[in-house]
């Protein structure tokens, strides 16, 4: 014990940097925020001028939300952000730590702790950049009969810039992982980050993943959003993003149609599989001018908690399976499942252990 230790001094190498290199295949990049969750009425939905299953970024009029949950709702904070949240469940749900990596931008305030250690906690390798001018981000999760509204504040995580992927452990991240995952909602923090990941991946023959994220992203940030998919191979989307898409590209709101015509689209880096959801709906998939649809087996009513984080779990139970070279039914049952999960509970928290199939 004592010359592996003496060796290691020689070295310069600690015990916690050989542990925590990274050897995984998967690598999130997006806005780390903690969540903060309270079941609110009508009346907060209204004063707010938000809509449930809506998800946008915090204006000025929005600012008090994040106070006024806290004093008067009793809520819950959660560690959250969509990217992140993809990442964690995906992570668990591989049931091998250190698989899957994340990058995004904290400060060095207790919130940023909270995120850092819970995600760490989920076996994810963290590698935030650190902020010194704004706090750690927030979400305001307004929860209304199991439906839940966003109202993202993104503070620190809106300071991520390029020049965090040179150092030395992003550099590690980036050569190691096979596959990469970003929400479009990152494309308004760092779009030249996303593309120089992308370019990397089209350069090395690896997959790249992007979610629409929000209608508002396709609606304000058409071009980034537009240049971002020639990226991807795989493209998600829940069926109000994709009819958000449908109209702005002027290609119809026939989501089949539309999963098809956007497969299509020219892709930088070989085949793109569009995948959007439906809720308790079908699940659509379109590649290679097929598409397919895969049922929703429906959760009890009794069941459901909230939808918050629902379409972050389904990313993410499909991007486990992915990752491992599983069938593309195989990944739509994983995410089906991940999703129903986390709609049994109250934000995207996890269990130490998961209990899903090894095979779906």
């Amino acid at each position: 014990v004592k010359s592996l230790f003496q060796l290691l001094v020689l070295l310069n190498i600690s015990n916690s940097n050989i542990m925590s290199k990274f050897e995984g295949v998967l690598m999130g990049m997006g806005n780390p925020l903690l969540d903060i969750s309270a079941t609110v009425g009508q009346d907060v939905l209204d004063k707010y001028d938000v809509k449930l299953d809506s998800a946008i970024l915090a204006e000025e009029k929005h600012m008090p939300v994040y106070d006024d949950l806290v004093k008067n709702y009793n809520p819950m904070f959660i560690a959250g952000g969509a990217t992140q949240n993809s990442i964690r469940v995906a992570q668990w749900m591989m049931k091998q730590k250190g698989q899957a990596a994340f990058m995004g931008c904290v400060s060095d305030d207790e919130n940023g702790k909270k995120l850092e250690e819970c995600a760490t906690a989920d076996g994810v390798l963290v590698h935030y950049m650190k902020s010194t001018t704004n706090p750690t981000g927030s979400c305001a999760c307004l929860i209304k009969d199991g439906e839940r509204a966003l109202i993202a504040n993104l503070a620190a995580a809106n300071d991520f810039e390029p020049s965090h992927l040179q150092t030395e452990k992003a550099k590690e991240i980036i050569e190691a992982a096979k596959f990469y995952y970003m929400a479009g909602f990152f494309l308004t923090a760092s779009y030249e980050s996303y593309i120089e990941v992308g370019k990397h991946a089209v350069e090395n023959k690896k997959t790249l993943c992007l979610n629409l994220s929000a209608p508002f992203l396709i609606d304000f940030f058409t071009e980034q959003m537009t240049t971002a998919m020639k990226y991807a191979n795989f493209l998600f989307g829940n069926e109000s993003e994709a009819e958000a898409l449908g109209k702005k590209l002027e290609l119809g709101t026939d989501l089949k149609k539309l999963a098809v015509l956007v497969s299509a689209m020219p892709c930088l880096n070989g085949k793109r599989t569009v995948v959007f959801t439906q809720g308790s709906k079908s699940t659509i998939v379109a590649c290679d001018g097929i598409v397919t649809e895969y049922m929703v087996v429906p959760l009890e009513a009794d069941k459901l908690v909230d939808t918050n984080g629902a379409g972050d779990a389904f990313v993410g139970g499909f991007l486990s399976q992915l990752v491992q070279g599983k069938s593309i039914e195989q990944c739509v049952k994983a995410g089906h499942w991940g999703a129903r999960f986390i709609i049994q509970t109250s934000g995207t928290q996890l269990p130490e252990s998961c209990d899903c199939p090894d095979t779906f």
